[in-house]
């Protein structure tokens, strides 16, 4: 692993990143600047202490934790005789293993043709050297001409991607036009990968959604259904967020991201059994890509995950440091019952109180109120069905007609 960084030497999460892959990491070496170095990522003096490592430790391989430029990433091939990968290729080869669903097959395959776009010249250089002799269009060796055809290609595939993403987001919009018009409230599970949500779905729905310990399990939206007092919320868990996203990835789960940006409340799971700085990197990271996605001001409640793994001092420092977090374990169900108050007291705020006289005949209409509203008063009366009841503003505009 190697790094340009204007200070410290921790490369955890790149590790982590190599281990979800299948690489086994045998050293690093960081060097310490302000920005990289635009022709080879690391100076001259670090490169020969890499060149050095890479023949003592009998590597074929080296991670960088950046993105590089096509022009970097060549030059260090070149210099250090081995195959060079940088962060976002070693994200989109764990998100290609990862994708399950056609659509974050769709999302993965448009990302990695972005990504590879500005790359495609590289390929061909072998054959550009036949037309080194050439001039003009109508001498052009067969290397430009491949290049050309690739990047055609390649342009024509990532316009089919986007128009047949287009179509799942129109669907998903449909599918969330359904939600809106029963108005049940919407809540999304972010934060850094790895960090429970998952976990947290399953305990909270009672789902059996997969979870295992790496990085990006979870790359399609998973939506459930749990209810608190009577009232039906609907929990979705997305794409865990790391420090850095590639830009390509953002755009490309532009459509599974929605399902974070559209929610009506935010839960932001984040592991508290990890020491605070890095605790602190991590919700800084995630708020980062909430800005980016446009969900930066939805209401947000702040999850302190894995709880069972924490001691007393750290228990009193989480609640010094993080006053209005919710301390909870997803697996011994340790303040669920406050988190889930916390989710009610977070919907009953936006609610309105309402009294409405219903007839006998518009069953439909009393059905409605039973999917939306959660702590309903009925009563029997000669004229009809006498409802009281909270609801969002939307459903009492509706009803207005009703009133008792």
């Amino acid at each position: 692993m190697i790094a340009a960084l204007p200070e410290g030497d921790d490369l955890t999460e790149l590790r982590e990143l190599l281990r979800t892959a299948g690489v086994a990491v045998v050293g690093q070496e960081v060097q310490h600047r302000e920005q990289p170095h635009p022709n080879t990522y690391l100076g001259r003096g670090k490169l020969e202490e890499v060149k050095a490592a890479i023949k003592r430790l009998d590597a074929n391989v080296v991670a960088c934790d950046d993105e590089l430029t096509p022009r970097q990433e060549r030059n260090l091939e070149k210099e250090l005789g081995v195959a060079v990968v940088d962060r976002t290729a070693i994200i989109l080869g764990i998100f290609a293993d990862h994708a399950n669903s056609a659509e974050g097959k769709l999302q993965v395959e448009l990302a990695q043709l972005q990504y590879n776009m500005a790359r495609m010249r590289g390929l061909w250089t072998h054959l550009e050297r036949l037309s080194a002799a050439g001039g003009g269009t109508l001498t052009r060796g067969p290397g430009e001409t491949q290049i050309e055809t690739d990047r055609r290609l390649a342009r024509n595939r990532i316009t089919a991607l986007r128009r047949r993403l287009a179509e799942v987001k129109r669907d998903r919009a449909t599918m969330r036009a359904e939600r809106d018009r029963a108005h049940i409230p919407q809540v999304a599970l972010a934060g850094y990968t790895n960090a429970g949500k998952s976990t947290l779905l399953n305990a909270l729905t009672g789902a059996e959604v997969a979870v295992r310990d790496r990085l990006f399990h979870t790359l399609d939206p998973t939506t459930r259904s749990m209810e608190i007092s009577g009232r039906r919320y609907l929990v979705t868990d997305t794409v865990g967020f790391i420090r850095k996203l590639p830009h390509q990835l953002v755009e490309a789960f532009g459509a599974t991201l929605d399902e974070t940006r559209l929610a009506d409340l935010i839960l932001h799971v984040v592991d508290a059994s990890a020491p605070e700085e890095e605790m602190t990197e991590m919700l800084r990271a995630v708020d980062d890509v909430l800005e980016e996605i446009g969900a930066g001001a939805r209401p947000r409640l702040l999850v302190l995950n894995k709880a069972d793994a924490l001691d007393a001092e750290r228990r009193r420092e989480l609640a010094f440091r993080h006053p209005d977090g919710i301390l909870v374990s997803a697996v011994t169900g340790e303040g669920l019952d406050e988190l889930r108050d916390r989710i009610e007291d977070e919907f009953s705020r936006t609610l309105r109180r309402i009294e409405v006289l219903v007839p006998y005949a518009e069953g439909g209409r009393l059905a409605e109120l039973h999917e939306v509203a959660g702590d309903l008063e009925r009563e029997d009366t000669a004229e009809g069905v006498r409802i009281r009841a909270s609801v969002p503003p939307v459903v009492a505009d509706r009803f207005a007609a009703y009133r008792a």
